[in-house]
């Protein structure tokens, strides 16, 4: 590694990931730090939390993906601030200076203040998030068996807040079970009760897609049995009661909040760095404006552009794009060049709501229905990084296609154990 200049990247999310992997065995020492040793696919979280797939399947250990590389080296640590005047990162494990560094880390859920939502709703922004909503989920259908009639209605209530992809996909993947899975499951117990809210404080579910798409996706919902409800504000959650804006309150134990992020900020940048959500202000080179040799990629970062003159949307699609033009550029970089500056081009976007239901919007035409589905579901396979996890993917869909079942229903629950030194 002599006379090589280092870059550490921070988060192994789909711009962390994808830059480290350009720059596999380029003149560059590349420190790739996270606090997970493996990258999460979060396009197929909900699939985890209602018991479609397993964690494993949408996980890849970071360590295997760089097996074969000279120059990347690993580090799972949790990253507690930088000095930008030094050139050092500081983390749980250890300092590392460092030449370039590349902020990545993503975002996290935002709860907009909101103590009570934050203490009692359920996120779903990781894969043991995923694991923990999985487990309240089949926990909720079991205690349904002996529970009594008059708070049956509580215990069965299950409210979505946010009716982006997420709480839709969510939404239709727990109203299919309700038809597909439970009376098999459950034949002695009749789950008429269970139902579904999904809330949105925006005039549609959906809201940044087509109005073909906003329509067909309601609809959609609507035909699977869940209530939409539209233009309304969760104000509070305390466990028991969800009080929404206007006086209206829902009776129910589990809510699922999907309904914003936020950036997960890092001490020791600057104040003005930041924009609305927390993002870092960028220029068309993804570095920093405000801190020299520092950059960001990905949901974190707010680049303004003419075709984007509020920012990015905080899609997989643009972290990857920006992290190939970004590795493209330290390549130009270490040759003496001049890097190129980025430009998206939106190639769409996409949401499923449940079997032969999906809205596709491309940037020359919208479809919706079976074929929209099919294609939801091809390039969600092929985002996944390696064979073997999409053919178990593969495998896993055409057996709940064909059999309207999963064979994943387990509680797993942590253990704690107290030990003595």
């Amino acid at each position: 590694m002599l006379n090589r200049k280092r870059i550490v990247i921070v988060g192994a999310g789909f711009g962390g990931l994808r830059l480290a992997q350009e720059l596999k065995n380029a003149h560059y020492e590349i420190f790739l730090i996270d606090r997970n040793n493996y990258h999460q696919f979060q396009p197929l979280m909900y699939q985890v939390a209602t018991a479609r797939l397993e964690p494993s399947s949408i996980s890849f250990p970071l360590r295997k993906v760089f097996q074969h590389s000279k120059n990347v080296r690993i580090r799972i640590a949790e990253v507690t601030g930088v000095d930008s005047g030094a050139k050092i990162l500081h983390t749980s494990i250890g300092d590392y200076p460092y030449d370039y560094l590349v902020m990545a880390q993503g975002c996290k859920t935002n709860y907009f203040g909101n103590v009570n939502l934050e203490k009692c709703a359920f996120p779903m922004k990781s894969v043991p998030e995923a694991l923990q909503l999985r487990n309240r989920i089949l926990q909720t259908f079991e205690d349904a068996v002996m529970t009594r009639p008059e708070d049956l209605q509580f215990l069965l209530n299950f409210v979505i807040v946010g009716g982006g992809p997420t709480g839709v996909e969510l939404a239709g993947a727990l109203a299919e079970m309700k038809t597909n899975i439970l009376p098999k499951d459950y034949p002695d117990k009749d789950f008429s009760k269970l139902t579904i809210y999904l809330i949105e404080s925006a005039p549609n579910v959906l809201n940044v897609m087509s109005d073909k798409s906003k329509k067909a996706a309601r609809g959609y919902l609507e035909k699977l049995g869940v209530i939409v409800r539209t233009e309304s504000f969760v104000e509070s959650y305390d466990g028991r009661t969800v009080q929404l804006r206007g006086g209206d309150t829902i009776e129910a134990k589990n809510v699922i909040w999907a309904a914003g992020i936020t950036g997960a900020t890092i001490d020791g940048l600057p104040a003005e760095a930041y924009v609305r959500g927390n993002r870092l202000v960028v220029d068309r080179f993804n570095k920093i404006k405000t801190v020299d040799d520092v950059f960001a990629l990905g949901d974190i970062a707010y680049m303004e552009t003419e075709k984007f003159p509020k920012g990015h949307p905080q899609l997989a699609a643009v972290a990857i794009a920006q992290a190939k033009v970004m590795a493209k550029n330290f390549k130009l970089l270490a040759e003496g060049r001049q890097p190129q500056e980025f430009e998206y081009d939106d190639k769409g976007s996409m949401a499923t709501i449940g079997k032969r239901k999906a809205v596709v919007d491309l940037p020359s035409f919208h479809f919706q229905g079976r074929f929209a589905w099919l294609f939801w579901m091809l390039v969600h396979l092929m985002l996944i990084l390696n064979m073997k996890n999409r053919l178990i993917i593969f495998i896993t869909w055409m057996y709940s296609y064909f059999n309207n079942d999963s064979t994943l229903r387990v509680m797993i629950k942590p253990v704690t154990k107290e030990v003595k030194n």
